[in-house]
């Protein structure tokens, strides 16, 4: 399908303020950019980089005042998830050397906390997609969604504890969980068509090993606990290990954000 998606994020800014933006997707796997829209009122310089993870980021120093960031994408999204039962386990040793990465404990995914709590989980289920599906199920049931019960600081040990969150908190403890059985994991933040209520909206990706063996080395399935079933018709704009690596606005100075509003309708 194709989507049209977007956010505009109105800032208020005491004096001139640098300012890191995350807010452009790219093409790949599952999504092809067909046209993109980027506009800040008042007109600043801006440049672009890629970080470690390959997000596009916006680098630039706000004016004071009323500021605003408008962005918007029309993207060719893949229709459903690939959902495969039979995808293995990945062994360390064979991981390729950039996925390591995605097996430590990170900020608000603290893996080497949580074993005890994912091996009652898993049981003895065959390792691999079918331990994350059992993950991922288990926080869909078992775990609460609403608004205003976390904050920027909760943590994965915290939605555990507590078996109550938004997006985010989902994504981190799955993530966790599965970095605790060693199977790598990492965030995604982007849009996800008809989400009720429309938000910018957090998932997690676990690498496993290719069911059919086309791809040897292994490669990465989406997860979302926040859905009853497998959902596609997204779109991703970063990765990282947690939302210290995704984060689509961060600011240096007297900065505060009054406004943001997200849209996704289909193209």
């Amino acid at each position: 399908m194709r989507l049209e998606a977007g956010c505009q994020l109105l800032f208020s800014a005491e004096a001139p303020s640098p300012l890191l933006l995350m807010l452009r997707p790219r093409s790949g796997e599952g999504q092809w950019v067909v046209r993109e829209e980027y506009r800040l009122e008042p007109s600043v310089p801006m440049v672009e980089y890629t970080d470690s993870y390959g997000n596009l980021c916006q680098r630039l120093v706000t004016s004071e005042g009323r500021f605003l960031v408008y962005t918007a994408a029309c993207v060719e999204t893949a229709d459903e998830i690939d959902v495969a039962p039979d995808a293995a386990y990945v062994p360390v040793e064979l991981l390729p050397d950039g996925v390591v990465q995605f097996l430590l404990p990170s900020r608000y995914c603290q893996s080497d906390m949580l074993y005890d709590e994912a091996i009652a989980i898993v049981g003895d289920t065959e390792p691999g997609y079918a331990q994350v599906e059992a993950i991922r199920h288990w926080i869909h049931t078992q775990v609460k969604y609403q608004y205003g019960t976390s904050n920027s600081s909760t943590s994965a040990v915290d939605t555990a504890q507590s078996k109550i969150g938004v997006c985010r908190d989902f994504a981190h403890l799955g993530i966790a969980l599965c970095r605790s059985l060693s199977i790598p994991a990492r965030m995604v933040v982007g849009y996800l068509y008809e989400l009720e209520p429309m938000d910018l909206h957090a998932w997690f990706e676990a690498f496993l090993s290719s069911p059919d063996g086309s791809t040897a080395e292994g490669r990465w399935y989406t997860f979302d606990a926040t859905q009853p079933q497998p959902r596609g018709n997204r779109i991703a704009i970063a990765y990282g290990r947690d939302a210290a690596d995704v984060a689509l606005a961060t600011q240096f100075g007297p900065l505060t954000l009054q406004e943001m509003r997200v849209w996704v309708k289909e193209g």
